[in-house]
């Protein structure tokens, strides 16, 4: 019955549809540097100094050892030169002035220095001093002699500077000496007769240009004066703008008009009139002091009798008011007609006046073609006159200053000397140069092995690159890899190094230089931050379903040495360490490794549960100094695992493990390749990946992954193992050990 039941609930759970991966439980803040991308950050890059040193320094050091033979077995190379003033220094002289003023024909000075640097060089002036020097030196000839010579201008300046290399300096004075001369020689009989002519033809030229000149700038003067015309475009601007004005104006002159004739017809009317008359001060005062009256009467009669004598007075008075009340009336009507009338008129003349403008600036405006034609043609001569006259002045400037130059000779300023030391080899400048660029080949190197690298290197990598929920990460620590030489627990041809997170064994190892005795929380949480790690792992499992807690899990990888077993044992001790009780059941039944983590025999284990009625209580070992964790071993190995894994004996005692156990953690062998991981998680909760820095195969893991998703199995998440540069150096185990040592004495 219980072999049926337990047949029912695997086949239900492997036809449920796998639970949906979790969120991402740490987000990704950082770019990172991947083989897709170009894209360089501190982080990354450093990791990649780091990870990559023995390639950069390597290189570098190949390159910079041949830097250093190469420069010190090279011949060294003299160089010695003279210095030639080929214009003549003097900012205050007529020349200078000329060359600063009007013209833009004349901006710099009157020699083409690059023109000249080639005449210097041409083999046809040459020629006589290469002979002259092959008396002295009879392999030297025009090309060698090219070769090892420097001819340029200095700056800006107008000194022009030659130069002569040669691996022996007394050789450089004894050529450079008689080059010297030689040019010097050339510039004396080089004489240009035919400028004097040419400024005499440009003399000749002159009166006849500013004569014609003067004429239209008089023209255009008169036209001006004449017609009040400035520019063609700013004035048909102006005008339009103008009409635009009146027009404008004439339209509110306009709108004026309208509403005072509209004002002047309202106050015709009789309620305009009594409206005008409400606002009247002094009409309002005689209303008043009639109404007065008529009060005053109308009390009095209710005393006396109409003919009393106080009553006609009061009537007197009040028929006296009366015309004065129309009057004013009268007076205040017409004053508000006149104001009106007055307005109209002035309304009107505006109207008139703006016509008139309006119709003058039109006519205007009409003209303007015509003017700005004979305006465009004017000063289109005027330019073309200008324009030659500008041309000869700057000819005739530019002649006078080439005269100038030509009858001065050139001036040596700084003859030849005998070099002291080399310009080649700069061994200070080419050894640093080499170092730059050693320390630039080894990185280029170190970025090519990375291109070949098809590892993960950061945990934000591994991020990216899976899509797949981090449940956590486990540093690096030098103390791990102490630890581990202080307790092999390899043999045989299993050498690959894997990294060991366990607290216990670390804490048991590594001396405590403390003076004081630490306390039992001090003893785990002074481990840093692979405990910190370790919990947050922990936390991460728990939270990863909120409805129902995760019971049972399979830790496993895609190759061997990634440390799966490592992450399992030290998720078991963590998980018991936190108040949960804890079973860990070796299922590689290849390669087990588990009791050797854990120090335990391995007579009896999970493959002697399976395949004989032996009592489960006879295989589940208990861990010591931990009772809450308990350890099933793999036992012998047997022929056959994956038909023990998959057998109905298995399935049953999973669900007993579950039942009695808040946590049950499968250590199964890799998932690539073999199909034990995939029989024991198709029974769980889901599995974990543990992914190993810088030695996991991303083409398997990703491989590995897409297989699993069309599978039943539930994927929880992976696990970072190895995290070497955490904090590019920053002591995290000194942190977290410092501040709760320090809470725990306190308390």
């Amino acid at each position: 019955m219980l072999n049926h039941q337990v047949t029912n609930d695997k086949n239900s759970l492997s036809n449920t549809t796998p639970a949906p991966a979790a969120p991402t439980l740490f987000p990704n803040t950082f770019s990172q540097f991947s083989e897709e991308s170009s894209d360089f950050n501190l982080k990354s890059f450093v990791g990649l100094l780091q990870r990559r040193a023995m390639i950069i320094i390597g290189v570098a050091s190949v390159a910079m050892g041949g830097v250093i033979y190469t420069n010190f077995k090279q011949v060294p190379i003299y160089e010695g030169s003279f210095q030639i003033l080929v214009e003549p220094v003097n900012s205050d002289s007529e020349i200078g002035k000329i060359n600063l003023e009007n013209s833009n024909f004349i901006k710099q000075t009157g020699l083409d220095y690059e023109s000249q640097i080639q005449v210097l060089r041409s083999p046809e002036l040459l020629r006589d001093f290469v002979k002259q020097i092959q008396k002295s030196y009879p392999d030297l000839d025009y090309g060698t002699l090219l070769g090892n010579l420097s001819i340029r201008r200095l700056g800006q300046s107008k000194i022009i500077q030659v130069s002569y290399k040669s691996d022996n300096n007394r050789k450089i004075k004894s050529i450079l000496d008689p080059l010297s001369d030689y040019y010097l020689k050339y510039s004396l009989n080089k004489r240009q007769t035919k400028l004097r002519q040419g400024v005499q033809f440009v003399d000749a030229k002159l009166p006849e240009i500013r004569t014609r000149l003067g004429q239209l700038q008089k023209e255009m003067q008169m036209f001006r004066q004449r017609f009040n015309f400035i520019d063609p475009q700013n004035q048909s601007e102006v005008v339009s703008s103008q009409i635009q004005s009146l027009a404008q104006q004439r339209l509110t002159i306009n709108q004026q008009l309208i509403a005072a004739r509209a004002n002047y017809d309202r106050v015709q009317r009789r309620e305009e009139q009594l409206a005008i008359l409400n606002t009247a001060p002094l009409y309002q005062t005689l209303i008043a002091q009639q109404r007065q009256l008529d009060t005053q009467i109308s009390g009095e009669l209710t005393r006396f009798q109409p003919d009393n004598p106080v009553i006609r007075t009061l009537q007197e008075k009040r028929a006296n008011l009366s015309p004065i009340i129309e009057a004013e009336a009268a007076r205040t009507i017409n004053i508000k007609i006149s104001e009106v009338t007055d307005l109209i008129k002035k309304i009107e003349v505006d109207n008139q006046y703006l016509t008139q403008v309006e119709k003058q600036a039109q006519l205007k405006l009409d003209q303007l073609p015509v003017l700005s034609r004979q305006y465009t043609e004017i000063l289109r001569n005027l330019q073309i006159a200008n324009e030659s006259l500008n041309r000869f002045l700057a000819a005739r400037e530019q002649l006078q200053i080439e005269i100038a130059q030509t009858e001065l000779p050139w001036e040596l300023i700084q003859a030849a000397f005998v070099p002291q030391y080399p310009i080649s080899p700069d061994i200070p400048r080419n050894l640093m140069l080499g170092f730059v660029t050693s320390s630039l080949l080894g990185i280029g190197a170190a970025l090519l092995r990375e291109q070949t690298d098809n590892t993960y290197h950061s945990v934000e990598n591994v991020q990216d690159k899976l899509g797949l929920p981090l449940l956590g990460s486990l540093p690096f620590n030098k103390n791990l890899v102490r630890n581990q030489s202080l307790n092999p627990i390899r043999t045989g041809k299993d050498k690959e190094q894997e990294v060991i997170v366990d607290p216990l064994v670390i804490s048991d190892e590594v001396p405590d230089t403390s003076s004081r005795r630490r306390s039992r929380s001090s003893y785990y949480y002074g481990q840093g931050s692979f405990w910190e790690s370790l919990q947050v792992l922990y936390s991460n499992l728990q939270l990863l379903n909120s409805d129902q807690p995760i019971k049972s899990l399979v830790v496993s990888s895609t190759l061997p040495g990634d440390g799966k077993s490592t992450v399992g044992f030290s998720l078991a001790k963590t998980a018991a360490i936190m108040g949960k009780k804890v079973l860990l059941v070796d299922c590689d039944l290849r390669k087990s490794r588990i009791h050797k983590l854990t120090q335990l025999n391995n007579i009896w284990g999970i493959s002697s549960l399976i395949s004989s009625d032996i009592d489960v209580n006879q295989v589940i070992q208990k861990m010591p100094g931990l009772n809450d964790l308990s350890v099933i071993t793999a036992g012998p190995l047997p022929p056959d695992p994956a038909r023990l894994l998959s057998s109905d004996k298995m399935s049953q005692m999973m669900d007993y493990f579950s039942e009695n156990f808040d946590l049950v953690i499968y250590d199964s062998p890799p998932l690539s390749g073999l199909v034990d991981a995939r029989l024991v998680a198709v029974n769980t909760d889901g599995v974990m990946l543990v992914v190993r820095i810088d030695k996991t195969d991303k083409s398997a893991m990703k491989q590995l992954i897409d297989t699993l998703k069309a599978s039943p199995i539930n994927l929880l998440g992976v696990v970072v193992n190895g995290e070497k540069f955490p904090g590019f150096g920053y002591n995290y185990n000194y942190r977290y050990s410092s501040y709760y040592y320090t809470r725990s004495n306190s308390n």
